[in-house]
């Protein structure tokens, strides 16, 4: 009801872009597995009953870091077990590693740098290409059959490219 109210636009067959209070709503969530669960609850409620920040392209992910790789004063921060990986080669030894097990782990100038700042954030806007392709998607994911979702995910599993390890 909280993120109903902020936004300001209603919901469902209420819902009026009109309305909305902001053009730009990011969706923050920790750089984990659990993270992306909780992006794909919001992603899947913003689909089902606010579908036109979507469509009018107001829907927007964050991407926190999964570390903070620093060697001397020099900070870099990476978001894939990979670019952690050549980094730590390039770099190499005497690196400091800090993995980030969520954004509550981050001080506030920390979480401004990597994720909130425009100068230096990764933000993916959120689109659909295919409505009806997401809508099942969607249900298949969060329905209450587990057997369709099972069959997905074992499908699928081989494409994932950021899964955190």
């Amino acid at each position: 009801m909280t993120l109903i109210s902020a936004i300001g636009a209603g919901v469902s067959e209420d819902f009026n872009i009109e309305k909305v209070r902001y053009t730009k709503i990011f969706i923050m969530v920790d750089a984990d597995v659990d993270g992306a669960h909780i992006a794909c609850l919001l992603l899947t409620f913003f689909f089902r009953y606010m579908r036109p920040l979507i469509e009018a392209g107001y829907l927007y992910r964050a991407q926190p870091p999964l570390y903070k790789l620093q060697k001397g004063k020099e900070i870099h921060y990476v978001f894939q077990e990979k670019e952690k990986d050549q980094l730590l080669e390039h770099l190499g030894e005497g690196v400091t590693i800090q993995r980030y097990k969520g954004l509550g782990e981050m001080n506030p100038e920390q979480l401004w740098e990597t994720t909130l700042n425009k100068e230096h954030r990764k933000i993916i806007q959120v689109t659909i290409n295919d409505g009806a392709e997401a809508d099942q998607t969607f249900s298949i994911l969060m329905g209450e059959d587990v057997a369709p979702r099972k069959e997905f995910i074992q499908e699928h599993a081989k494409y994932v490219k950021n899964l955190d390890v």
